[in-house]
């Protein structure tokens, strides 16, 4: 599925598992753009960071992202730089968030996943979007 990353000092191959939501389970994704939005947020976010994004989707009130990330950042890390840049942003652009003191919780879920669950992983992620 992937291959190995390789740095100056490192080969690794390490595929992250996130899910987080908004305060509250807020439906926030219901919110015409804001999905959308977040979505290049997140994009620009582990560009800089020099993640690879394998699968991103979002249900009405969570959002699964599985990366690939280098050693360099632990996954507090990862989720701390993520939450904090979409936070700020979105609650700026959408008159509906930006009454809210911060718009993520502080707690997330994270699963590493190696190369054989990997492609199982992805699949489940790209099968969450589910609107009703």
């Amino acid at each position: 599925m992937k291959e190995y990353r390789k740095t100056k000092t490192t080969t690794s191959l390490i595929n992250y598992h996130f899910i987080f939501c908004p305060r509250y389970r807020r439906k926030i994704f219901l919110i015409p753009n804001v999905e959308e939005r977040l979505k290049i947020i997140v994009e620009e976010t582990c560009k800089e960071l020099e993640i690879e994004i394998i699968a991103m989707e979002c249900d009405k009130d969570h959002i699964h992202l599985f990366i690939n990330a280098l050693p360099k950042y632990s996954p507090s890390e990862i989720m701390q730089k993520i939450k904090r840049k979409s936070g700020l942003i979105l609650r700026s652009e959408f008159s509906e968030l930006n009454q809210m003191k911060s718009l993520w919780t502080r707690s997330y879920f994270v699963s590493t996943a190696g190369v054989v669950s990997s492609e199982t992983i992805k699949r489940y992620v790209e099968s969450q979007r589910k609107r009703y």
